[in-house]
């Protein structure tokens, strides 16, 4: 169990209330950084965000347990023949999801980005447009996603929704601008998130993972990408409160610092106090590994381990590690994911990189 301010239960029980514990915001800069630099950074988050939620996704919203029981030897990359379909979707009536197949959660980074290389800023309207183009998890079952293509607008704003579908596609946002430039950061996220996230949680969520990506990428060091996640969190829940006290904020260093007391990181341990499940969970314990990680695999192999919304969190911290340790991304299973799904990052980063600032 964990301890915060004298309580006790699971992290995602544990949200003090009252102001989070922030230091004031320090602007990041990168000095002496080339185009190149730059480059390398974004593609490895890119690399990292896909590798991620292809081998996230084969133990996308299992519990622990049957984590075990589907791979009793765990995940240890592409378990199977890639591109053949993972066991547990044979015969799935929605999608037989294939080894080393990408979610919409990589489909609709690549829409984001799309949107900002077209128009050269971030809008969501321009973000609705390329999104419409977007055809996987189309249906009841993800309720934000099927409003969104029901009502065919790219000009829509969600009222509603609280949950991760945001965070997943924003570093893009975390891309174009540089750390400094937060208000831009923040507002951008915002953007990214409304076609189908309203509600203040998601936006939060969208603009901390932008701000890591960001930070990452200016070469920040784990603590600062820790500290700029966390205030980007706390300005945009005030920026555009909801109906409850703000909490994000507080999780993401809830979940950081339960991970850091940990002697070892542990699937099993991981699970049982902060399994991803839900909100306040997802993003905190996706920003958590990788500002405790040094590894965009190992992070991975951890959240695929984990279960639950496993792809959510392999792919958030897959491209902040990917950005922070390019090198650390598994090239082999980059290749298969480029082979099975035709992204290009390699241009995509290209571009992107040429547009930051």
């Amino acid at each position: 169990m964990v301890e915060w301010d004298g309580r006790f239960g699971t992290v995602g029980d544990l949200i003090p209330e009252g102001a989070p514990r922030l230091r004031r915001h320090v602007p990041i800069r990168a000095v002496g950084f080339s185009l190149t630099q730059a480059t390398d950074r974004i593609l490895g988050c890119l690399k990292g965000i896909a590798t991620g939620d292809a081998v996230g996704k084969q133990t996308e919203t299992l519990s622990h347990e049957d984590v075990r029981r589907w791979y009793p030897h765990g995940i240890h990359g592409f378990e199977g023949t890639p591109g053949s379909v993972i066991p547990r979707y044979v015969g799935n009536a929605k999608r037989e999801w294939r080894i080393g197949e990408t979610t919409d959660d990589t489909e609709r980074t690549v829409a984001v980005a799309r949107a900002v290389i077209t128009d050269r800023t971030v809008s969501h309207v321009g973000v609705g447009r390329e999104m419409l183009r977007c055809r996987k998890c189309v249906h009841p079952g993800v309720k934000s996603l099927w409003e969104f293509h029901q009502a065919a607008d790219p000009t829509r704003i969600a009222k509603t929704h609280d949950g991760c579908g945001a965070a997943i596609r924003v570093a893009p946002v975390g891309i174009f601008c540089t750390s400094h430039r937060l208000d831009e950061l923040l507002v951008g996220a915002r953007e990214a998130a409304v076609s189908t996230h309203g509600g203040s949680p998601a936006i939060a969520a969208a603009a901390a993972t932008a701000a890591a990506v960001s930070a990452a990428i200016d070469e920040a060091s784990p603590r600062q990408i820790l500290e700029v996640a966390e205030y980007a969190a706390a300005e945009s829940e005030r920026r555009w409160p909801g109906p409850v006290t703000p909490a994000f904020t507080n999780a993401i260093r809830a979940v950081h610092d339960y991970l850091e007391r940990l002697p070892a990181l542990r699937p099993a341990e991981i699970a049982a106090s902060c399994f991803p499940n839900r909100p306040m969970t997802i993003v905190p314990l996706a920003l958590g590994l990788a500002t405790v990680m040094q590894s965009a695999e190992e992070a991975i192999l951890l959240a695929a381990n984990i279960g639950g919304d496993s792809d959510s969190v392999a792919s958030i911290a897959g491209g902040i590690l990917g950005a922070m340790y390019p090198m650390t991304v598994n090239h082999d299973w980059y290749t298969v994911v480029e082979a099975i799904n035709h992204h290009d990052l390699v241009a995509i980063a290209n571009e992107l990189a040429r547009l930051r600032h």
